[in-house]
């Protein structure tokens, strides 16, 4: 292998990207809890779609120029934690090509150097047997072995053997691994990248043709969307996409279609090379999602909130207007939140922008900056209300230039209760202070479907079980919706509790949650015992104890 140029590096980047793309839904299975979040693989594409786009806009063909351009759009389309990393990753690499025309042996260790320091740097605990090991590995095989008189091809194979044995051995560092039989995810998908970058000067280059289903898709989509914002008038309200990956027959496939069109409108169900793509809008995303599982593996599960994107299309000269005559406010809060009876909750708490997003939405650093844009606080708290979102958030406050704080609420319920901690006469910094030692108080629990059988901490859970998890642990299991949730209370409740919250789903008749409530009142009736309406997706019962 010659010295790579900034031509052959896009070139390198994209086919990267490409094999990642194709190889998602395999770095999506390594995740070790089977339920239907935001997945690894996904936002690592995601991350890396936007870097592309970014890409191939340009004409650039230096090398540090090449490699700035996927950083800057990496950052900004980073999504989950596995994005961020990936994106800090890329940000390093960038920094230790500065200056660079050709990269060579010389160039290539200082540029893995840099990434895996930055990386690290990134992540306040840093947790070995991940994506960080992974590239820190590499970093230091490349730092060991630059000085060598070897060729390009030699050194990156002795810079992804150790990446692999790396990989390998993360089950050795994380035992949650070791117990679902796999390696981690984001170093799964970091291999991907690098082994791709360096198959692209080998023979094997060719393409897998996915099937692309995102122009008819789009296409449909787009003449429903117009006629709502001229009318306003959403009968439905969440658009639900999806892949299946499945070997069942066309006929099972047309059942299929049969049964989601009375849950919804707008129903597109397209076959083809053992994926069906899923769009409908419906108000019970989470039955269509049932009834998909039953046919084989999702993937790339995204849920739109339509009357709150139509909501915002249509007010967005009037808020445009406001916002030039609003006075500058103290504090200014952006929340993400999922559902429209969480939506209200967090706008009675005075939330001024909300980010929908959440589990399998997981918005970028970009969403954070422009909802920055929008608010007139001289102090802007941000509330990611999820583990997998407070990266992205940081790196938002990182790059803008106002006063901004991240409040690291992992959950809708944390959320809530920081907003209710918040004193205006206090400064921003001692209500950071405040509220960051108020939400260990909180346990949040929830209630979903498992997407696939598996085994955690010695528990079989087959497809289809409603699963109770809490802080990563999951608790009850079975296939009693109303039984899982009461076991799950029962797990989380303590003898200091003195209020439940109980917070229903969309998929979620409003009878049956008052008679989880019952249970719970009669069984704990020293405990206040509220039932809010979340109409959350995908999670039937999310459950608050403080």
């Amino acid at each position: 292998m010659s010295n790579i140029n900034g031509r052959v590096l896009k070139e390198i980047f994209l086919y990267a990207y490409h094999s990642l793309a194709k190889n998602k839904e395999a770095v999506n299975a390594l995740n070790v809890f089977p339920v239907p979040d935001g997945d690894t693989g996904t936002n690592m594409t995601l991350t890396m779609h936007s870097a592309m786009n970014q890409l191939e806009k340009s004409e650039e063909e230096a090398v540090d120029k090449v490699s700035k351009i996927v950083s800057n759009g990496s950052l900004m389309g980073a999504r989950g934690n596995s994005g961020v990393i990936l994106s800090q990753i890329l940000r390093g690499f960038a920094n230790g090509l500065e200056g660079c025309q050709e990269i060579d042996r010389l160039f290539l260790a200082q540029a893995f150097e840099a990434a895996a320091a930055t990386a690290y740097k990134a992540v306040m605990k840093p947790t070995e047997g991940t994506i960080l090991t992974v590239i820190r590995k590499m970093a230091e095989y490349a730092s060991d072995h630059k000085m060598e008189d070897i060729d390009l091809d030699e050194f990156m194979i002795g810079i992804i053997s150790e990446g692999n044995r790396a990989l390998e051995d993360t089950p050795n560092l994380l035992p949650i691994l070791k117990e679902a039989g796999v390696v981690d995810a984001g170093g799964k998908g970091l291999m991907i990248l690098v082994e791709s970058a360096f198959r692209y000067f080998s023979d094997d280059k060719d393409y897998v043709n996915d099937v692309d289903f995102h122009f008819e898709t789009q296409n449909f989509d787009a003449q429903v969307r117009l006629q709502q914002e001229e009318t306003g008038n959403i009968t439905f309200g969440y658009c639900t996409e999806f892949l299946i990956h499945t070997k069942d027959s066309e006929t099972k496939t047309e059942d299929f279609r049969d049964r989601i069109s009375s849950l919804g409108d707008c129903v597109l169900v397209v076959s083809g090379e053992g994926l069906i793509k899923v769009h409908i809008h419906t108000n019970n995303p989470g039955q269509v999602l049932e009834h998909a599982v039953q046919l084989g593996a999702l993937e790339d599960i995204k849920i739109d909130n339509m009357r709150l994107q139509n909501e915002k299309i249509r007010n967005s000269k009037k808020t445009h207007l406001m916002k030039e005559q609003k006075e500058l406010k103290k504090f200014s809060f952006i929340a993400v939140s999922s559902g429209e009876g969480m939506n209200k909750v967090f706008q009675d708490l005075n939330v001024d922008v909300l980010i929908e997003g959440g589990q399998t939405m997981n918005p970028s650093t970009e969403d954070f900056l422009k909802a920055i844009d929008e608010v007139t606080g001289e102090n802007i708290f941000l509330l990611p209300n999820n583990s997998n979102i407070i990266l992205a958030a940081e790196q938002a406050k990182s790059i803008s230039k106002r006063k901004v704080h991240v409040i690291p609420s992992k959950s809708i319920p944390e959320g809530m209760v920081a907003l209710l901690n918040i004193q205006e006469d206090e400064t921003a910094e001692k209500n950071l202070e405040i509220i960051t030692e108020t939400l260990p108080s909180v346990r949040t629990g929830s209630v979903t479907f498992a997407v696939r059988d598996s085994v955690i901490d010695g528990v079989k859970i087959e497809k289809g079980n409603y699963i109770g998890i809490e802080k990563g642990k999951i608790y009850s299991n079975g296939k009693t919706l109303k039984d899982v949730t009461t076991s799950l209370i029962e797990a989380m409740y303590t003898d200091s509790c003195s209020l439940i919250t109980i917070f229903y789903g969309n998929n979620v008749l409003k009878e049956e949650a008052f008679k989880v409530k019952d249970e719970i009142k009669e069984k704990y009736s020293d405990c206040d015992i509220e039932l809010v309406w979340g109409g959350q997706p995908l999670y039937y019962y999310i459950i608050s104890v403080e």
